[in-house]
């Protein structure tokens, strides 16, 4: 038996019928793939890539950490608690940060280095010394 195909109006019609039951699904299933961007999250920062320099005689601190390409292009805070003072800096390319400008600190005060990528943002709270930081705060 041969199934006769449809033609002319009959064509039109089903034609008419499939999109407007398929194409706004397919316009919203294309969109909302669009919107879904993966993201990788922000590591926290690793104390023992972290190294301190503190001048004691100007009561300051500068901050480097190592590294890691995941941090590319990262906005880094190093935020003294005590003084409520601190440094921004822009993570390079291969993830590294500074030395950053020197900031007012001492040595044992609490410092925040946080790193934010877009939305995300992951902090490590260290206590500050000359060198790589041995102790987390509390």
């Amino acid at each position: 038996m041969i199934t006769p195909v449809p033609e002319g109006p009959v064509l039109a019609f089903l034609l008419d019928e499939m999109s407007r039951l398929w194409l706004p699904s397919i316009v919203l299933a294309a969109a909302l793939c669009g919107c879904v961007t993966p993201s990788i999250p922000v590591p926290p920062p690793d104390p023992q890539a972290m190294t301190f320099e503190v001048d004691v005689t100007s009561g300051t601190a500068t901050f480097s950490y190592r590294g890691d390409v995941s941090l590319a292009g990262a906005t880094v805070y190093v935020f003294d608690r005590r003084l409520g003072q601190g440094v921004i800096d822009t993570a390079k390319p291969d993830g590294s940060v500074g030395p950053t400008p020197a900031f007012a600190a001492a040595a044992g005060d609490d410092i925040d280095v946080t790193f934010q990528h877009n939305q995300d943002s992951e902090s490590t709270c260290v206590v500050l010394q000359s060198g790589t930081p041995s102790t987390v705060c509390l």
